[in-house]
């Protein structure tokens, strides 16, 4: 039998700020196979993650196959939106959601996996970030600096922890992100330069597929996901419509579970995918695959 074994790998997910999306649902897959799993939490939603934890409002989600409850290993303020402190304005430093956090940035980011786990602390980093201010806008009404800014921390940031992190990764190492198919077609309602952001990280995977693997040896790949209606997306305004246009004309009618992501990113990060790297791979039930809807009066 093949079985996903991740035990005595580190796992480090990016974009972890409560139980409902999918970097909830890859940290605890690969939990369930054995990693040890460390999240970054975006300042602002830090102290309120941190107050679920502690009342224990996620003991059930975070509840494993074994009847156990996994503990994150460390959660570090992580504001991917900035490469190093001294990027960081010192309004925004002083404010009261980060005053207290120190370096959030990517570099102080790896600065602190270093001192807490020694020189190579890594096996598998997972990108789950994803920001556009301007997302409810038409791409022909959105600004420069909304359209940058989704770019920046959609997908610039996903080349910043491999820059910095990469370095810190064993032999063997696994780098993925999470991408959404209005990189490649036309979504109405997904705006505010999103599209091209998924468009840039797809590109980038797989050309970090190659950088990446030839100097330090990892496979670098992207999950395509279909739409799910977390509290994350319920900033595009047109979620709850996503999924059930989906649901209607994908070959798999029933609707997109977050554990069949965390299930397939598992995969990808574990040595049973030791041969895929640069790949985009489509957890969305097919959508991908069809090129009419079942019913073209659905719109």
């Amino acid at each position: 039998m093949l079985n996903i074994d991740l035990a005595g790998r580190r796992a480090f997910v990016a974009g972890v700020a409560d139980d409902g999306g999918f970097g909830f649902a890859i940290a605890k897959s690969l939990a369930e196979a054995g990693a040890s799993v460390c999240v970054g939490t975006w300042p602002p939603a830090l102290n309120i993650f941190l107050n679920l934890l502690e009342r224990g409002k996620m003991d059930d989600t975070r509840r494993l196959s074994s009847g156990e409850i996994f503990q994150f290993e460390k959660i570090y303020p992580l504001d991917a939106a900035f490469d190093t402190y001294d990027e960081i304005p010192e309004d925004l430093r002083a404010s009261k959601r980060y005053k207290d956090v120190g370096d959030c940035s990517v570099d102080g980011l790896a600065r602190r996996l270093v001192t807490d786990f020694g020189p190579r602390p890594l096996d598998i980093v997972i990108h789950s970030l994803a920001n556009g201010p301007e997302v409810k806008k038409p791409l022909l009404e959105v600004s420069r600096a909304g359209y940058l800014a989704a770019v920046s921390v959609s997908a610039y940031s996903l080349i910043a922890m491999l820059q910095r992190l990469g370095p810190l990764m064993r032999p063997g190492g696994s780098a993925l992100s999470l991408t959404y198919m209005a990189s490649e077609r036309a979504i109405p309602g997904y705006g505010g330069g999103m599209s091209s952001a998924k468009a840039a990280l797809e590109s980038d995977t797989r050309t970090l597929a190659f950088e990446a693997g030839r100097k330090w040896g990892l496979r670098v790949n992207t999950i395509s996901a279909g739409p799910f209606a977390s509290r994350a997306a319920s900033a595009i305004g047109i979620i709850g419509r996503m999924v059930e246009y989906v649901s209607h004309n994908a070959p798999l009618t029933d609707k997109l579970d977050a554990g069949e992501v965390g299930a397939a990113a598992a995969f990808l990060s574990s040595p049973l995918a030791s041969g895929i790297t640069g790949a985009t791979v489509y957890v969305d039930k097919g959508y991908h695959a069809m090129g009419m809807a079942v019913d073209p009066a659905d719109g």
